[in-house]
């Protein structure tokens, strides 16, 4: 998929479109390790069928809904463009600092695009790093704030916090930042609580967890469980995507371009990557990682609450997600060293109560 995008890249428009679309390709992989580990630890508790679903439907949602219609949707509501106007202004190769270019009026949706894509990953880290677990890795942050999430609703005053001061900081744009932001609660709360409610067998799939499978066997969640897992997934690699969609356009405004560096290019990679960690198992051989990533999601959160008022180099976005994602992969080997692994542990002894 990668050489087929480079060549496309390079008949569509020459030497500088192929380099354009290698640039976004790594620009979007250097973003999307932990989207891979996160997506990787639900996709494990999927059947066959709906793994196969995120790997062709997912596919096609991720690279044509999120990398062009959302663009084109987001530009068009913000210009009150009707579609076809809003393709043929996305076609124009205007310069994104220009007035009424596509890629400036996408940049100057901006803050409500990481207010919602910001609350719904900030979340998702809190809901993680409150709960109580055996397993901890940065432990001089992680013990008291496992401690603070005893507190009833302490993801939801937290994420509410947040969002206050973002939604002061941002001046005229107050109302739209704290609309957005709360769409982003409100829908981590809906999809979150409906795969709840529709998970009959979560107790199941628990006593049956990836520990106790072999590599590369799926989980049994199925039907209507499994279906809110996929939502569930596709709304978190939404919000992965909005730094890489929003980054793009200081490369390039060619949403042909950012389609096929982003969207062939990275969104396969991060595909084959979570399969790859479910097929392999990974994700239990280095126990660590789902703690980096989690991590990574907080610092991505933060930073896209924080270029809502001010801009953040690509860089740093960029690598945060590696630096995490590398810590806690070597930590997680030197843990391995010092500890047995479940594999050659006895049956009874799991990695936890190690």
């Amino acid at each position: 998929m990668t050489a087929a995008a480079l060549v496309v890249a390079f008949v569509y428009g020459g030497p500088h479109a192929l380099v354009l679309c290698l640039i976004l390709g790594i620009l979007e992989i250097s973003l999307s390790f932990d989207n891979a580990v996160v997506n990787a630890r639900i996709l494990e508790r999927m059947n066959p069928f709906w793994q196969r679903m995120f790997l062709t439907v997912g596919i096609v949602i991720a690279v044509f809904g999120m990398r062009v219609l959302f663009p084109l949707l987001i530009v068009g509501v913000t210009a009150h463009l009707n579609p076809v106007e809003a393709v043929n202004l996305a076609l124009q190769k205007g310069d994104p600092q220009t007035p009424g270019t596509y890629g400036y009026l996408l940049h100057e949706a901006h803050p409500q695009i990481a207010a919602f894509g910001g609350l719904f990953l900030l979340m998702i880290f809190l809901d993680f790093i409150f709960e109580e677990r055996d397993l901890k890795w940065i432990k001089v942050l992680e013990v008291p704030l496992a401690r603070f999430g005893k507190l009833e609703g302490a993801s939801m005053v937290t994420a509410l916090a947040v969002l206050t001061i973002a939604g002061f900081l941002a001046g005229d744009k107050q109302g739209i930042v704290l609309l957005a932001g709360l769409l982003g609660i409100i829908t981590y709360m809906l999809v979150n609580g409906l795969g709840n409610l529709f998970d009959v067998d979560e107790d199941e799939a628990e006593d049956a967890s990836a520990a106790a499978r072999p590599r590369g066997v799926a989980g049994r969640v199925a039907g209507k469980a499994a279906l809110m897992l996929f939502l569930y997934l596709e709304v978190i690699d939404a919000s992965f995507s909005f730094d890489g969609v929003i980054g793009a356009f200081a490369i390039t405004a060619d949403p042909v371009i950012i389609a096929l560096g982003l969207g062939l290019i990275g969104a396969m990679f991060v595909r084959s990557l979570t399969v790859y960690l479910v097929r392999e198992g990974t994700l239990d051989e280095f126990e660590f990682l789902d703690h980096g990533a989690h991590w990574a999601i907080g610092a991505l959160a933060i930073i896209l609450m924080v270029t809502i008022t001010a801009p953040v180099n690509e860089v740093i976005t960029g690598l945060i997600g590696v630096v995490f994602i590398g810590a806690a992969f070597a930590y997680s080997v030197l843990r391995n060293r010092k500890v047995p692994t479940s594999d050659s542990a006895p049956e009874t002894l799991s990695s936890t109560s190690v």
